[in-house]
């Protein structure tokens, strides 16, 4: 089979595109022949170095996928030939990556793909759409009528945290820094858009949020929070969710912070138990059905450019170019 894999860390010219042996499936996993996959930024970590996630080379990269299920494990119970699935958290901990012709996936990390959703749709929205959900609604508790905000809401993370807010009753505001990625927002249904490059950006957000007490949960997706104007802007009681920036170092308020009984939370996607993914993953499929929920593709290319797919990732995630909105989908 076809598949993009590396042999040693490095830059995105260390992938390669050439043959693998196709896997045969263990007891329990499944084997996908592999429709589209998604890049997100733990995948070019990985590729980089900079994560430590892989025992042996050469390593497929890639978390996400999207497909049909070829053959089953002797003890699969929930997928036969011919199902149509999607799922993350491939290429972590010893698993296989996604980013291959056929991929071979434990089904406790797959889930059934809507009759209506396309792979490109799905595999854009696996990694993201698990974290925006869990974030959300596990670990921070939305309730109905709070408010969020969300930083660049015309991205993966954010364009997921938008819709999955409102479905659940939220007041959304977020922010983006042109005029596209503000219209991309816009149509996601936040309720109050902000140019992020605003001068009077917090006092736009006081205005909105005090009325109903402050900005309730805080979904931070930058990779160096501000924590002062963060605290300075929440409710008493809110809750802060932090996902991104691994060398952050930010000042912290204590002071403020605490007379606010407000609460931090800290949480990494694929540190989830499957249940927990499951439990997310079906209620994703929910909202999709009720056109709630629809994952953002942002570029479409083929596996063969999966070196261009991860320098086109880090140029959005670390240089912050701001040229794709959305997730960047390839197909074998």
């Amino acid at each position: 089979m076809k598949a993009a894999f590396i042999r040693e860390t490095g830059s995105p010219s260390v992938i390669q595109y050439g043959e693998l042996p196709t896997p045969e499936p263990r007891p329990t996993e499944v084997l996908v022949k592999v429709g589209a996959v998604a890049v997100n930024p733990i995948d070019t970590y990985i590729r980089a170095g900079i994560v430590s996630m892989i025992s042996q080379f050469p390593y497929v990269i890639g978390s996400d996928l999207a497909g049909t299920v070829e053959k089953v494990g002797s003890e699969v119970k929930r997928f036969k030939a011919g199902d149509r699935v999607w799922g993350s958290n491939q290429g972590l901990f010893g698993r296989r990556g996604s980013f291959s012709e056929y991929a071979s996936v434990d089904e406790r990390w797959l889930y059934p793909t809507p009759a209506k959703e396309t792979d490109a749709e799905a595999a854009a929205g696996a990694l993201v759409g698990l974290t925006a959900h869990m974030g959300l609604f596990q670990h921070a508790e939305l309730a109905p009528g709070e408010v969020v905000f969300v930083n660049g809401g015309s991205g993966g993370v954010g364009s997921s945290v938008v819709q999955l807010a409102k479905a659940a009753g939220a007041f959304v505001i977020t922010t983006g820094g042109s005029e596209p990625s503000l219209e991309i927002c816009r149509k996601l249904g936040a309720d109050l858009v902000l140019n992020y490059n605003s001068h009077n950006l917090d006092d736009q957000i006081r205005a909105f949020s005090l009325p109903h007490g402050g900005v309730h949960l805080w979904f931070e997706t930058q990779r160096d929070p501000t924590l002062d104007r963060t605290v300075s802007l929440m409710a008493p009681r809110g809750r802060i969710v932090l996902m991104a920036g691994r060398s952050a170092r930010p000042e912290f308020p204590v002071g403020p912070f605490y007379v606010k009984d407000l609460r931090m939370i800290g949480f990494a996607m694929f540190n989830g138990a499957p249940e927990e993914q499951r439990a997310a993953a079906d209620k994703l499929n929910t909202l999709y059905d009720f056109n709630r929920w629809k994952p953002s593709v942002g570029k479409t290319l083929p596996l063969s450019e999966a070196a261009t797919a991860h320098q086109l990732q880090e140029d959005n995630t670390l240089q912050k170019q701001g040229t794709v909105h959305g997730k960047i989908v390839l197909t074998p």
